[in-house]
């Protein structure tokens, strides 16, 4: 990716300085390729393809692996703040698996896959949709029985919750930042907004379009912008932080609305809120819709860490859920960077998240 994407801030060009680079070792890229998918919603997908990236290399007894899925519209790059030998993953020890969500552009997408699935006809995915490529991708490629943790930021956050409820003995630990167990109906409407904003472009055409519903994406970002941060990041103009000098409010919501995700297709971007807008631990099999059952069943330890000013995952749903997982250490982000704060979007955030986690990988079982 040619910009940092993931953690969603202003736009680059406003910037002195990209994020800090980490001194991680360079990622491998990699591909795994399942036929004849069948997703939650009842449609095969002919081919299905999850990219994914890896860090470090797998030791011998393959009891060293960390799981990193990735959230909203991100790449496999999405977790470097947290990788490095003097950060919390140190990929000279670990093997850490960074996989890309269906709907991407890189994995299997609408932009991406042949008719009949094409377009707006691709089939909505559902995150155990995804974390059952994922499974599959580690215990046939990767011949992975098990993981050290899986530790993820929104929509891998939900990702996490649900391998912890699909599969509750795979992974010892579960870190979850800036996300739920469940979209609940205040994050749907959100997201309903964000499409209907999309979508009101005339040259959308019902997702068949011939060139990008340019006018129609920008009014996507700057609803999606409303919600990113908190109400006092903006009074208090943090986004001036690392800006360029002279650098004003115009320019950066003009940053967000001409350039918040570089390239993205629409449908892409539909793919994706549609699938985050359906998550929900409680329709599992086995639980009939009932989260608070599918929170209970939750064997291992969980770090559970929401942004204190979270406009997406507000913390109160996360003191809600964390009442019902018997392993659940709740510690919330102190911080007005809003949803960002759970990917580390500013030094003071990455600082707490990675010395947090480190602390939780490294306690006694």
């Amino acid at each position: 990716m040619k910009k940092l994407i993931f953690l969603l801030l202003l736009s680059p060009a406003l910037y002195a300085q990209e994020t800090p680079s980490h001194t991680a070792a360079k990622p491998e890229r990699h591909e795994f390729v399942i036929s004849n998918f069948k997703t939650e919603s009842g449609v095969t997908l002919p081919q299905a393809r999850v990219v994914y990236g890896t860090y470090g290399h797998l030791n011998a007894a393959k009891d060293n692996v960390v799981l990193l899925p990735s959230h909203y519209m991100a790449d496999f790059h999405g977790y470097e703040w947290l990788i490095g030998p003097d950060k919390a993953l140190d990929d000279s020890k670990l093997f850490l698996v960074a996989t890309e969500l269906f709907g991407n552009g890189h994995s299997s997408s609408p932009s991406n896959t042949p008719e009949p699935y094409h377009g707006p006809r691709f089939p909505v995915t559902s995150i155990r949709d995804n974390v059952e490529a994922v499974h599959r991708l580690l215990t046939e490629e990767l011949q992975v029985t098990h993981l050290r943790a899986i530790v993820g930021f929104s929509m891998g956050a939900e990702q996490a919750f649900q391998w912890a409820v699909s599969y509750p003995t795979f992974a010892d630990r579960i870190v979850a930042t800036s996300g739920t167990a469940k979209n609940y109906p205040h994050g749907f409407v959100r997201l309903e907004g964000q499409i209907a904003a999309l979508t009101a472009d005339a040259a959308f055409r019902n997702g068949d379009y011939k060139s990008p519903p340019t006018k129609g994406l920008e009014a996507f970002a700057t609803v999606w912008t409303a919600w990113l941060f908190s109400q006092e990041w903006w009074r208090k103009e943090l986004w001036r932080e690392g800006a360029k000098p002279g650098t004003t409010f115009d320019q950066v919501l003009n940053g967000f609305r001409t350039d918040f995700i570089p390239g993205a297709d629409a449908n892409d971007l539909i793919l994706q809120m549609r699938t985050w807008e359906r998550h929900d631990v409680g329709t599992t099999p086995g639980f009939n819709g009932d989260v608070e059952r599918a929170l209970r069943s939750i064997k291992v330890p969980v770090l559970y860490m929401p942004s204190e000013t979270d406009l997406y995952f507000p913390v109160g749903d996360a003191r809600y859920e964390a009442a019902f997982i018997s392993g659940a250490s709740l510690v919330p982000i102190p911080s007005l960077w809003g949803h960002t704060a759970g990917a580390a979007s500013n030094p003071s955030d990455a600082k707490f998240l990675n010395e947090n986690i480190a602390r939780f990988l490294a306690a006694t079982p």
